[in-house]
């Protein structure tokens, strides 16, 4: 098979991570059977200092044309807020998302065997394993509201951000929610503020509704907060967690932690049809940028979810996963993994230590 796959190297250490990821998608490729097609795409801080913006025309139409995006990290100090905001990386993120119909973000959380002393929990909450999927809700609410800033008689100025959800923005969401609970251990929890929040009461009743069509998976509403003690408390309860945007942000990024390292976990954003995005949770990292010592795994699992996810090829997503597994296994770390007095490798070496376990593994 052939795929045509939008390369958006981006800013800082996006280059380097993507590099590697691209040798990963080659190799499996070789030993596979697959060949992949690559279109560049300018988005983010570089695209700013090329074109003058961001998010440069016809973006969203060249990514259309192919079968996913493979996104590296945007963004860094030199355009920070005081940057108009067709100049801000953090703008062209949420414009391409919104444009691709990208409303479903994936962020596993998994403790990779070989990296169960990393997990900042207790050693028999590690024990215990933790795999769970984050499914966040990325083209609406707070972050795609309406905003407004004002002058008040008697408080100064005052800003305002609108919380909107319709009851289709929730319905999709929490069906892509069940379907993936079916294909792990059939068990969704959905976060919510019920208590405080008019979005989270129209968001828990359709859940409901939802809950009944899917009577093989079991179903659980938490309180966000609620939600956020429990993740550092015991995460492996969780199976699959949905809610809305700016939760998911928020618990996405505490779940990533409780495994050891943002620098080992993928994402996934997608819609109903192709293109779906697959970049790290990681950001841009300019202060290593250059150096050989950004780690390259998140990007390389962000691979497997594009073959997962986009290309329906299980096993070579099992291939990847398990060669990345396998190099953790033999003790190679890049720095931001490796523990005191652990001789650290680059950025490059683990692309090809990865690439090497692949051909090995598919023998």
């Amino acid at each position: 098979m052939n795929y045509k796959i939008a390369l958006i190297r981006g800013d800082g250490i996006g280059p380097e991570v993507v590099g590697e990821a691209v040798k990963v998608l080659n190799t499996v490729g070789e030993v596979c059977g697959h060949t992949f097609a690559y279109t560049e795409v300018l988005l983010g801080g570089c695209a700013t200092d090329a074109v003058g913006k961001s998010y440069p025309d016809g973006t969203a139409e060249t990514c259309r044309a192919c079968d996913a995006v493979l996104l590296g990290a945007v963004g860094g100090p030199k355009w920070g807020s005081d940057k108009p905001a067709e100049q801000r990386p953090e703008t062209a993120l949420l414009a391409i998302r919104k444009d691709l119909g990208l409303y479903a973000n994936l962020r596993p959380a998994v403790l990779r065997p070989a990296m169960a002393e990393a997990c900042p929990l207790k050693k028999e909450t590690a024990e215990r394993g933790i795999d769970l999927m984050m499914v966040r809700e990325l083209t609406g609410g707070i972050y795609f509201g309406q905003r407004e800033k004002y002058e008040t008689e008697d408080r100064g100025m005052e800003a305002a951000d609108r919380m909107a959800y319709s009851e289709k923005e929730i319905e999709r969401i929490g069906r892509r929610a069940f379907e993936l609970a079916r294909l792990r251990r059939s068990k969704v929890s959905s976060v919510d503020k019920a208590n405080v929040l008019e979005t989270s009461r129209l968001w828990r009743s359709v859940m409901h509704r939802l809950a009944e069509e899917y009577p093989d998976v079991s179903y659980e509403d938490v309180l966000v907060d609620n939600c956020a003690m429990q993740l550092v408390r015991d995460p492996g309860q969780f199976d699959v967690v949905v809610t809305e945007n700016m939760f998911g942000d928020i618990l996405s990024d505490e779940a990533s932690m409780v495994t050891g390292s943002i620098g080992l976990l993928p994402s996934a954003s997608i819609g109903d049809a192709a293109p779906g995005l697959y970049e790290p949770i990681h950001g841009s990292a300019p202060d290593i940028a250059g150096q050989n010592k950004a780690n390259p795994i998140a990007t390389i699992l962000s691979v497997a979810m594009m073959f997962r996810y986009s290309f329906h090829l299980a096993a070579e997503a099992d291939l990847v996963e398990q060669a990345v597994d396998s190099v953790l296994a033999g003790g190679w770390r890049t720095p931001d993994i490796a523990k005191a007095g652990e001789t650290a490798i680059g950025t490059v070496k683990m692309g090809d230590l990865i690439c090497e376990k692949i051909r090995e593994l598919h023998k």
